[in-house]
């Protein structure tokens, strides 16, 4: 059976190595390659993936208006997961099974980035969707689910790694039932939806004039990338793995209360305690191994 698949991060690359193994994939579409420092060219994960595996691959800039090299194969089935643009519903028209991954237990979190904000805004519970694409983002008939709980030491990182083989399973065993129209997936209920629009730069500002709570939630939502920041005198720190340390003093938000063995800022309730730091242009780094080498920082500095 053959397949075009859509995708571009990490998540998405166990996927594409099982349909590679199971199915002809006939192309893969991902984003276009990216720049770094110095104007180096970076690939996605899955160009970098589906180049390894000797498949042809297909990076438009805008795919609602660079798509004919998906309607030039005879395909029946288009699969995504993590793709990172919207796909126009005269391209899923033309396919008779459109499915997406999704890393949410739909209906709640369509959008994308369910993973990050289900950590950012406290979740206990997350999971993955098979389900079908239709031109209403996130919204059709849902295949499968698979839920797990999210760990007190999870972050953005692991739960998309987790989720990542989750969803690579679940479409592995979904697949061939809705191919063989077996499993015709069950409607939405559009009542119970919710939606998690993509990052903006302005969710990776901490701010300490909220809960110490929720500012770690925001670390774990962002770590490792592209990781949750303060900065001190116009540089920019940004905070990869903190705690939420008990503290009933008066101090303003955002004063640093502790430089003493640990770096302590304080929150709008507690304080946070931050365990792995990356300052501007340096690697990151154990909270001792900063400090152990900072001259900027001074106890009751506000930031």
């Amino acid at each position: 059976m053959k397949v075009i698949f859509l995708g571009t991060p990490e998540f998405a690359v166990p996927i594409l190595e099982m349909l590679n193994k199971y199915y002809e994939v006939v192309l893969v579409v991902t984003k276009a390659d990216g720049r770094g420092k110095n104007n180096k060219i970076i690939p996605s994960p899955i160009k970098l993936k589906a180049n390894e595996l000797g498949l042809p691959v297909f990076t438009p800039i805008k795919l609602k208006e660079d798509y004919k090299p998906l309607l030039d194969k005879d395909v029946d089935i288009l699969i995504t997961a993590a793709y990172g643009q919207f796909i126009p519903s005269f391209i899923l028209d033309k396919f008779k099974f459109k499915i997406n991954v999704h890393g949410s237990l739909l209906p709640k979190r369509r959008g994308g980035a369910p993973i990050q904000r289900s950590l950012i805004e406290g979740d206990k519970v997350t999971g993955v969707s098979i389900m079908e694409m239709t031109k209403k983002m996130d919204a059709g008939r849902v295949y499968a689910m698979r839920a797990i709980d999210i760990l007190d030491s999870d972050n953005s990182t692991t739960l998309f790694n987790k989720l990542s083989i989750i969803g690579r399973d679940l479409l592995k065993e979904t697949l061939p039932d809705i191919i063989s129209m077996k499993n015709v997936g069950l409607p939405q209920d559009e009542k119970l939806a919710t939606f998690s629009p993509i990052l903006t730069k302005e969710d990776e500002i901490i701010d300490f004039n909220k809960k110490a709570l929720d500012i770690i939630n925001q670390i774990r939502g962002l770590a490792l990338e592209p990781g949750a920041y303060f900065k001190f005198k116009d540089q920019p720190y940004k905070i990869l793995e903190a705690k939420v340390k008990e503290d009933n003093s008066l101090n303003k938000p955002g004063t640093i209360i502790s430089l003493k063995k640990e770096f302590v800022i304080k929150a709008k309730d507690d304080a946070v305690s931050i365990k792995i730091i990356k300052p501007a242009g340096k690697k990151a780094m154990p909270i001792n191994s900063f400090l152990n080498g900072q001259r900027n920082f001074k106890e009751f500095d506000i930031i």
